[in-house]
């Protein structure tokens, strides 16, 4: 009875890992290695209010404004769907 309940769930979830999907020589691995954008959290964590709707990361937000530059794509909504 364990083993089928243990199939069930499994079907429910799924397994992705970046490092299987974006090979090694990618432009976005590049950027990762030289771009530290940690410090910014830090920084900014005084603009952003402990109340209401959580905001967008500010290091994600910087990061997909990158990569929207390296990749020619001007559209914040294309961006998210890319």
């Amino acid at each position: 009875m364990m083993d089928d309940r243990q199939t069930l769930q499994a079907a429910l979830f799924y397994e992705f890992s970046l490092e299987d999907h974006v090979p090694q020589d990618h432009l976005l691995r590049s950027i990762d290695r030289f771009v530290d954008l940690a410090p910014i959290r830090v920084h900014l964590a005084s603009f952003y209010s402990a109340i209401g709707r959580p905001s967008i990361d500010p290091e994600l937000m910087i990061r997909m404004l990158l990569v929207g530059y390296c990749f020619g794509i001007r559209s914040e909504r294309r961006l998210c769907q890319e």
